[in-house]
């Protein structure tokens, strides 16, 4: 009781003081206005037909696969175009100050393609669309998405367009068995049959992006790895709109790409992109075009594909399910429907892998990922990637995956900076790691990119050191390695198997085209190379 009064009392002379000077300052009385929630219209089944979903935010190949396959199950669907710069000037404009820059670029596109619509003449735009994206309650800014999108649509004059926000945390942890929705008239069901065809659709997106990427540095002829990519998406996209079997679309998109010839001779080190999802994934602007960028550079890029995140969710609610056990009602069963989903889940990913005769990589252990990083950030902090960055850049080194691993993320993005904390520590264990952390806001891209090229000079080094041990252990040259290769049309395929003794495909090359060449053509050649 005593406590109450001395809060009371303490209260009462702040308002006093509050009243004091607002009669000094001649202020108006302070009105109490709670904030609330403004009423949004809700998405019902009975306007599935009228209704279009807009959505975004990932590859070109994944936005455009995954449109068709909700188009196929029912629904109309548009995804936006990649976001650029004008994107995150219209997204500043309309939004708060400080914000993360996948909020600015996400919000802006959208804006931006809803005023195009009314320019258009196209009416009745905030009963007819809806945009869908993902939402969350976590530690850092990702949180306020909801509240920031709705604030820059009201502020550009569409006060009343619906946004539906899927919760990172918790929305994969329902039972996905299930075949109904939790709203029985929601315009979207949210069942088995819609979360399978999506998962199906990322998937096959990413194995032909994966397929591109490793492909793309080495093609003999400029753009044709680009113009099969196109051609994939557009064999996936209408798999999926006529209910066809995916599995044999890409066995059919498998033969395209096998056609592409490669000099695999080329010097590419290998970078690892990671870091936060958003920014590791987007290929405009928001990223600086770091993908595109690198490889006009000289490189080889590995990014990570999207079934590692949804692997990651999966993984982390198992893990959350298993320490309630025997605490919270229910946890068992929850655990053992979630550990169903994620073996169906992984089932899909090698099924598809097999059409492409395993030619791209499987999905990256995340109890492997966990063991790694364990030692230097705790798996139990949630947010962002979490303990994965740390685990990747571990991996990969340890793994001989590549050269050096960068980490993208938005300005001052607290789960990212975290781990960025912790790598110091990681490299100072690692000597030999090469590893970059980056910062985007939209602007200083020079400095960014300057930053890089000083780190992927040091890749090439190690790239070049590897193809010149490897031409001196077999004694031969690249001009002669190529000229058996240009032979042999099987050795300028490019999903054939190379060995792993060395990081780069180059000095791997080397030795599986060194072991066929004639042992006397190889003495010759050096013997020759000697004398002169």
């Amino acid at each position: 009781m005593p406590q109450v009064i001395q809060e009371d009392e303490i209260k009462e002379q702040l308002d006093a003081y509050e009243r004091q000077l607002r009669k000094e300052w001649d202020l108006p009385a302070a009105a109490s206005a709670h904030f609330k929630r403004p009423a949004e219209l809700a998405f019902t089944r009975t306007e599935r037909d009228k209704v279009t979903i807009l959505f975004g935010g990932l590859t070109r190949t994944h936005d455009y696969v995954l449109k068709a396959a909700v188009q196929g199950i029912g629904y109309n669907a548009q995804d936006l175009p990649v976001p650029d710069n004008q994107a995150l000037a219209i997204g500043k404009e309309f939004g708060n100050r400080g914000q993360c820059n996948p909020t600015y670029y996400t919000v802006g596109n959208l804006v931006m393609y809803l005023k195009a619509l009314r320019e258009a003449g196209v009416e009745d735009i905030e009963s007819r669309f809806v945009f869908v994206t993902a939402g969350a309650c976590g530690p850092c800014r990702f949180g306020m998405y909801e509240a920031e999108y709705r604030k820059a649509l009201t502020d550009s004059g569409f006060p009343n367009f619906r946004v539906m926000i899927l919760q990172q945390s918790g929305g994969l942890t329902e039972d996905p068995t299930s075949e109904t929705t939790a709203e029985p008239n929601g315009g979207i069901d949210f069942n088995r049959t819609f979360f399978a065809t999506v998962l199906r659709a990322l998937i096959a997106s990413d194995i032909i992006n994966t397929m591109a990427q490793r492909i793309r540095p080495y093609e003999i002829t400029p753009g044709a790895t680009d113009e099969v990519l196109s051609n994939a998406r557009e064999m996936l996209a209408d798999s999926f709109s006529r209910g066809n079997s995916v599995w044999l679309t890409l066995r059919r998109i498998r033969k395209p790409f096998e056609s592409i010839e490669v000099d695999y001779a080329r010097l590419k080190p290998k970078v690892r992109i990671t870091g936060e999802f958003w920014a590791q994934t987007t290929e405009g602007d928001g990223s600086y075009k770091l993908q595109i960028w690198l490889e006009s550079e000289g490189a080889e890029v590995l990014t990570e594909p999207i079934g590692t995140w949804i692997d990651y969710i999966l993984y982390g609610a198992i893990s959350r399910q298993k320490e309630r056990l025997g605490i919270v009602s229910g946890a068992r069963k929850r655990l053992v429907t979630l550990w169903l989903g994620l073996r169906l889940y992984k089932s899909f990913y090698t099924f598809y892998r097999s059409a492409f005769g395993f030619r791209t990589a499987p999905l990256v252990s995340q109890k492997a990922l966990a063991e790694a990083a364990g030692d230097y950030y705790d798996t139990r902090i949630g947010g962002g990637e979490g303990h994965m960055e740390v685990g990747k850049h571990i991996l990969t080194f340890k793994k001989r995956e590549a050269h050096m691993v960068t980490s993208i993320k938005p300005f001052g993005c607290m789960p990212s900076t975290q781990s960025d904390g912790v790598q110091s520590k990681v490299i100072s264990d690692l000597k030999e790691s090469i590893f970059l952390p980056i910062e985007t806001s939209g602007d200083g891209e020079v400095n960014v990119k300057s930053r890089v090229q000083m780190k992927l000079y040091e890749a090439k080094v190690r790239a070049r050191e590897e193809l010149g041990e490897a031409l001196e252990r077999h004694g031969v040259t690249v001009e002669e390695v190529r000229s058996f290769a240009a032979e042999h049309p099987k050795l300028l395929r490019p999903t054939q198997r190379l060995p792993d003794r060395y990081v780069s495909n180059a000095a791997n090359f080397v030795e599986k085209v060194a072991r066929q060449m004639p042992r006397h053509r190889v003495r010759k050649d050096a013997a020759e190379r000697s004398v002169s």
